[in-house]
């Protein structure tokens, strides 16, 4: 396995478990040569990755986004192709790449017509997290398994500066990232807010921070307009490097399921997630598990009449109103127990 090729495309979150799996590839197996085919937004937070080829495939161009992938892959053949996403635009990149074995997921989680793309698939998880099920990857080739988890996020010495130039004043400061990339899985603003209040009165200033989209920044002034505590507001004013940077320097990240919550996993900042939705034992921050406020049980269990263990792994909830089930206090609790824990 001299030549080898990985295929995860998006999102955010995913791509961040991704490089985890990706570096222990590149620690037990330093010779080998490591192309990843990524998407465009997802390259801007991990291109710069040492001793890694990456390849964009931009989905806004359509079907010529398949063409030039192949293209820009012509005259190679992978020892393996990974391939780490059952979207059919995963899939059909697949078609693309010449390989002498394609690996995909196993049975269970190969939806989307994954399995007609793959030819080897890694062993069955049973209530495996997001992370766990891409390193079995890595174990399916036969890399040496390892005790800790690394990501060795690579961040530059220019967007180092610009984060403490702009975090100087604040000291000790918290990130309050509120939106997901739907409306469903964000959190109350006044509730936000209310939690921003609280940070302050144990003496931590708070920070928003979040991506460039309307919701985002419907979101954040919405919080705004709830509480005069927040002390900066960077939603929509940062690259993905920049962001990186600002919240390797917070000491907490509070996010519902949002890229930010696993950017933060990788630079070590502790992470508050906020869950309902979704299993945060499959998808929430990967060291953090034990801050999570997750009202995912009850809902799984009153909607689908069965609890999380004897439901398909993955199972999702539905509703647009189901965050507002998550307590002020549920998140406070949280808070005081990270504080307690603070060296």
């Amino acid at each position: 396995m001299k030549n080898l090729c990985i295929l995860r495309l998006s999102a955010i979150g995913d791509v961040c478990h991704a490089v985890a799996m990706v570096q222990r590839i590149r620690r037990q197996w330093p010779d080998a040569r490591l192309t990843w085919v990524i998407g465009k937004v997802e390259h801007q937070l991990i291109g710069d990755l040492p001793d890694v080829d990456f390849v964009i495939f931009d989905k806004r161009q359509g079907r010529q986004a398949y063409s030039h992938l192949k293209q820009q892959l012509a005259g190679q053949v992978f020892d393996a192709l990974l391939v780490m996403q059952v979207a059919l635009r995963a899939n059909f990149a697949a078609m693309q790449i010449k390989a002498k074995q394609k690996l995909g997921f196993d049975w269970q989680r190969s939806k989307e017509f994954h399995w007609l793309f793959t030819g080897k698939r890694i062993a069955p998880q049973r209530h495996a997290h997001v992370l766990d099920g891409f390193m079995a990857f890595a174990d399916a080739l036969g890399v040496p398994a390892e005790n800790t988890v690394h990501w060795d996020m690579p961040l530059s010495e220019q967007d180092r500066q610009w984060a403490a130039e702009q975090t100087q004043p604040l000291g000790d400061y918290v990130i309050i990232s509120p939106a997901a990339s739907k409306a469903e899985r964000n959190w109350l603003p006044e509730r936000y807010a209310q939690i921003a209040e609280y940070l302050h009165q144990q003496g931590k200033n708070v920070v928003l921070c979040g991506g460039p989209g309307g919701l985002d920044r419907k979101l954040a002034d919405a919080i705004l307009a709830h509480t005069k505590t927040i002390c900066a507001d960077f939603v929509g004013k940062t690259s993905l490097k920049q962001m990186l940077a600002l919240i390797a320097g917070a000491k907490l990240v509070i996010a519902p399921d949002t890229g930010p919550a696993h950017m933060a996993t990788t630079v070590g900042t502790p992470v508050i997630g906020l869950y309902a939705h979704s299993n945060p034992r499959r998808t929430g921050p990967y060291l953090d598990q034990h801050l999570v406020v997750s009202v995912y049980d009850e809902l799984v269990l009153e909607q689908k009449g069965k609890s999380w263990q004897e439901l398909p792994w993955g199972t999702r909830v539905k509703g647009s109103q189901l965050m507002a089930r998550i307590s002020v206090q549920a998140v406070k609790n949280k808070v005081d127990a990270w504080l307690a824990e603070k060296p």
